[in-house]
């Protein structure tokens, strides 16, 4: 009898357990929506709005595209001494539009700024960086406000950043434009304060130049704010902090992220963190020179470009994460930082890499990438609910 009741007992305990509610645990993905295409390798976005945006195309136009009707119209006026790679002999030519950023009182002045590898008869070409008005979409009032000179026939390592600081600032990224060490004059052009090039630099809003500016010498170009870059295509402010982020091509390997510092030389090419392309190439001997070194590098090539510090609300553990999109094998790092501190780094969407040229979010909060392709793609990165069920 009493084993009949074990047994009646062990059933019943059987029933209960198979009754137990079943409990879902609900977490949060990133996700990639395809919202924009047919674009000719976009570099840059400016948001006008949550449905409209400037968008400026490496081998094509600066255009105004329509997020819901998926329609773009192509902005008159682009200066005409725009030269780009299509046709290019060699296929690493940068040459092109680069970003487009819009004045902080665009609202009201209708003002933006934009980089470009502009050309010269006879001569070759540099990185221009101008100012114009933009109404009824054309382009008027064109000023420059840097032309990197000397132009060259050299096709790579333009730069063409931009970013307004939290001082109101803008500032512009110029890269050194070899493509070989051994083509470095004797004082390399990263190092030398009266070449604009291999160099990030400081202007006022209007185009005229900072009196704060670093003082590097009586024969320096005065809107130079930091050298011994090499190619700096992103910078962005970290919004906690306000300083100035910026990443940098190196060569065989030698990819870094670095906190832009007033006078600060970074050191290319005496020091990299990657090797140099001419293995036969010595950089000389800087007497008195102090190099500061990158916050963060990569052991293998990334080639990054347009960095983004995150403040959306859609992914709430992302909050002031800085996103960093390569070209090299199509990755998309999110960084969580404290400070000047890099905690921890994380490749995503391992499994759908895709070349990327910029991370940008619109007013209302919504990350994005640029595809880096002919038929380049606005790709929105949303939020996916995955359940999960706990028993």
């Amino acid at each position: 009898m009493r084993y009949l009741l074990f047994l009646g007992f062990l059933t019943l305990l059987g029933c209960h357990q198979k009754k137990r509610p079943v409990q879902h645990n609900t977490a949060v993905a990133p996700n990639k929506e395809v919202v924009f295409e047919g674009l000719n390798r976009p570099w840059s976005i400016a948001f006008l709005s949550e449905q409209e945006a400037l968008v400026t195309e490496k081998n094509g136009n600066l255009l105004k595209i329509d997020l819901r009707s998926k329609t773009k119209k192509v902005i008159k006026g682009f200066p005409t001494d725009l030269t780009d790679s299509i046709g290019a002999i060699h296929i690493g030519d940068n040459s092109g539009i680069y970003e487009v950023l819009l004045h902080p009182d665009f609202s009201t002045n209708g003002r933006i700024y934009f980089s470009y590898a502009a050309k010269k008869r006879g001569v070759g070409k540099t990185t221009k960086f101008v100012m114009a008005q933009l109404e009824n979409d054309s382009l008027t009032d064109i000023q420059p406000i840097l032309v990197a000179e000397p132009f060259t026939y050299i096709n790579y390592h333009y730069g063409g950043g931009i970013t307004i600081g939290p001082d109101q600032k803008l500032y512009l990224t110029v890269g050194e434009r070899l493509f070989w060490e051994h083509d470095e004059p004797p004082l390399p052009i990263a190092q030398d304060v009266t070449d604009p090039r291999g160099k990030i630099h400081r202007f006022n809003l209007d185009g005229s130049i900072p009196q704060d500016n670093p003082k590097l010498g009586p024969n320096a170009v005065p809107s130079i704010y930091a050298l011994g870059i090499r190619n700096t295509q992103g910078i962005a402010v970290q919004p906690e902090t306000g300083r100035l982020w910026f990443t940098e091509h190196g060569t065989i390997q030698g990819d870094e992220l670095n906190i832009l510092q007033p006078g600060a030389n970074y050191g290319w090419p005496n020091v990299t963190t990657g090797k140099l392309r001419s293995q036969d190439y010595k950089p000389p001997k800087l007497e008195g020179v102090t190099f500061t070194n990158p916050t963060w590098f990569w052991h293998h090539t990334v080639a990054p470009t347009g960095l983004h510090f995150y403040t959306g609300e859609e992914f709430p553990s992302w909050k002031n994460n800085l996103f960093v999109p390569g070209l090299s094998q199509g990755s998309l790092w999110r960084f969580h930082i404290e400070g000047d501190t890099l905690k921890s780094a994380e490749e995503l969407f391992l499994d759908s890499r895709v070349r990327s040229r910029k991370v940008a979010q619109s007013p209302e909060g919504k990350l994005y990438i640029l595809t880096d392709s002919e038929e380049g793609q606005i790709i929105r990165i949303k939020p996916k609910a995955i359940t999960k069920e706990v028993h």
